[in-house]
């Protein structure tokens, strides 16, 4: 079950809201001495999280499904690039980082229960209530947490004000629901943010000469400016005049901290092409997350900013503050611990 973005949280009865947590979204199944871990898009995980494995493994049950969100724990907060580095081919690589940072299943929900029993059908205020029962017989330690839930609208508003570092956002399920595999049959409210970004590059359009991207900057602690992200939401702007503006400004090296990398697993040899610019250009955008020092997805363009000095666009805009990181929502530990909130 999967869900689509929204603008706001629904304000009628009948709906529990749960934290959105910023990991790995993660059936697993567990059948005797077999364990599975399946992304979202189906990809096996269990090979890049063998230390998941064998915590699933040693839980009393034998026999269940579990839908949750794997997360890696740093300091008070979770990292997605120390889980997006588990996807490495080399099995001694994963082993290292499996010690070094191991992982935590967070569970929201129970698709089949020790006995057999498959809970697709029951609706979502049923299977909560399993699901609880399920946490309170077994032991995994702090390797599988539980994962809060309020039927609040205030406090869920609350969660997504506190959005940020391990809280991604808010989802919204109907708790008279049951589990749609693969259907967007869920809510998700993300808080939009927004940031003055230095221009320090560009790239054209594929089989074109117009501009295609603009690459975001900010600067760091050292006074050097890193890349952090990009837009492409330029369909609004007249984009040859644009394009003969920035290509005025072309002139190494763009960005003098982190610049725009190479072609890799992810990337192209095309897609590494990049014009750099001479950092005058400011641009305000919107963006949902920001980890790792940099915009995790796509971002929004709002407007240009020349009353904004380039220098003055620094990181301090996208750090999360310790007074909101503060008030997310605690995941709970394992058994005897479903420390969550109840507003029924």
């Amino acid at each position: 079950m999967e869900a689509r973005l929204v603008e706001d949280l629904p304000g009628e009865p009948g709906w529990q809201f749960e934290p959105k947590w910023d990991g790995f979204r993660c059936l697993a199944f567990r059948a005797g001495d077999a364990i599975e871990l399946r992304a979202k898009s189906g990809k096996p995980l269990a090979r890049y999280f063998p230390e998941m494995t064998a915590a699933l493994r040693g839980v009393a049950p034998d026999r269940f499904v579990l839908d949750g969100e794997l997360v890696i724990p740093t300091g008070d907060t979770f990292s997605f690039d120390a889980l997006q580095m588990r996807l490495h081919p080399a099995e001694s690589r994963i082993k290292k980082l499996a010690d070094e940072t191991p992982a935590v299943l967070i569970a929201f929900d129970l698709l089949a229960t020790p006995d057999g029993e498959t809970l697709l059908q029951t609706p979502l205020l049923e299977r909560r209530g399993t699901l609880e029962g399920f946490f309170q017989k077994i032991d995994a330690g702090d390797s599988v947490r539980l994962s809060p839930y309020t039927r609040d609208l205030a406090e869920a508003r609350c969660w997504l004000e506190s959005s940020g570092g391990a809280l991604d956002g808010v989802i919204a399920k109907c708790v008279d629901g049951p589990y749609h595999p693969g259907e967007r049959a869920m809510l998700k409210v993300k808080k939009r943010r927004t940031a003055d970004c230095v221009v320090g590059g560009f790239r054209y359009e594929r089989n074109s000469r117009l501009v295609g991207s603009l690459l975001l900057g900010l600067y760091n602690s050292r006074g050097k400016l890193d890349h952090v992200g990009f837009t492409t939401t330029l369909h609004d702007l007249d984009r040859r005049a644009l394009t003969e503006q920035l290509e005025t400004l072309i002139e190494p090296p763009g960005f003098t901290g982190n610049a725009p990398g190479g072609p890799s697993r992810w990337s192209t040899e095309r897609s590494s092409e990049w014009q750099p610019l001479r950092p005058e250009l400011v641009a305000e955008v919107r963006y949902d997350h920001a980890s790792g020092g940099r915009f995790r997805h796509g971002t929004r363009l709002l407007r240009w900013r020349p009353d904004k000095a380039p220098r003055q666009c620094t990181f301090e805009q996208i750090e999360a503050s310790p007074a909101a990181t503060g008030r997310a929502p605690a995941a709970a530990g394992g058994a005897g611990d479903p420390r969550r909130s109840q507003h029924r």
